[in-house]
């Protein structure tokens, strides 16, 4: 079991591998035995370090969310990340990419809740009831931790992408925002374009059967942890397609069935 001087030593050094943009070694390599509730208290730890040099919490994730790479991961369940305030790019944002390490970028849609979300038990029902209306959004990830171990060539288990925040990067909301009444969520279907080429496409129905069912998974895994789904904070529900590698000097651009677009700009 790890003591929480560890566990605040970690988040330390992740934040240094962010800084520094030096991924370190796999939490699942040193550290063999970390369970999952570990393997977040890492990442709220991460969390009460950036807040308390005055960043604040600005969205939220649900990651894993299909069956293909649940497989990857050898896991059964998604898992969950944080956004803060510098993570968040409107469309059409020119993006630094010398920010990140190695970015790749995901198709997702966006919630927005009108009023907050508490579990246990809360429901696909209660997730489309309480949501004020959802967006297009395309979703940074990077990674703060090796991909795959150089030693052993072992690839990240799930304790490492929780540790290391879900592997957020950043989130990019697209304009066009709709009432869940004027789009079927299971069916939203979305193109993903870099440099004017398809490098990937999608249906929302990928994530658990249908979007909400994620966000409801989000609002039940937050509450042992004596948290909550905000209104207001956007909330990426899960991606439906593979991330895409993204260079500087990439633009890219995912078109919607209904949602529209979004856009942004690698330089």
């Amino acid at each position: 079991m790890l003591s929480q001087q560890t566990i605040q030593s970690i988040a330390e050094r992740l934040e240094q591998a962010e800084l520094t943009k030096v991924p370190m070694t796999q939490l699942s390599v040193q550290y063999p035995g970390m369970s999952i509730d570990e393997a977040y208290a890492i990442q709220t730890a991460w969390r009460e370090l950036k807040l308390a040099k005055g960043r604040k919490l600005s969205g939220r994730k649900i990651g894993l969310t299909s069956r293909t790479m649940q497989k990857a991961q050898e896991v059964d369940e998604p898992d969950r990340g944080f956004f803060l305030d510098d993570m968040m790019y409107a469309d059409s944002a020119v993006i630094d990419h010398s920010k990140f390490i190695k970015p790749r970028v995901e198709v997702e849609i966006v919630f927005i809740l009108k009023r907050d979300l508490s579990g246990p038990n809360v429901t696909l029902t209660d997730v489309l009831d309480a949501t004020a209306w959802v967006q297009p959004g395309l979703e940074i990830l990077d990674a703060r931790l090796e991909m795959r171990d150089p030693k052993s060539g072992q690839a990240r288990k799930i304790v490492d992408a929780i540790g290391d925040n879900a592997a957020n990067g950043g989130m990019i909301l697209g304009g066009n925002p709709q009432k869940i009444s004027k789009v079927d969520l299971r069916w939203e279907s979305a193109m993903l374009y870099v440099n004017g080429t398809i490098e990937e496409s999608g249906v929302s129905g990928a994530v658990m059967n249908h979007p909400a069912a994620s966000v409801a998974w989000l609002a039940n895994s937050l509450a042992p942890y004596g948290e909550k789904l905000e209104a207001g904070l956007p909330i990426l529900s899960g991606s439906f397609t593979r991330p895409v590698f993204v260079h500087s000097g990439d633009t890219l651009q995912a078109e919607y069935q209904n949602l529209g677009t979004v856009t942004a700009y690698f330089e």
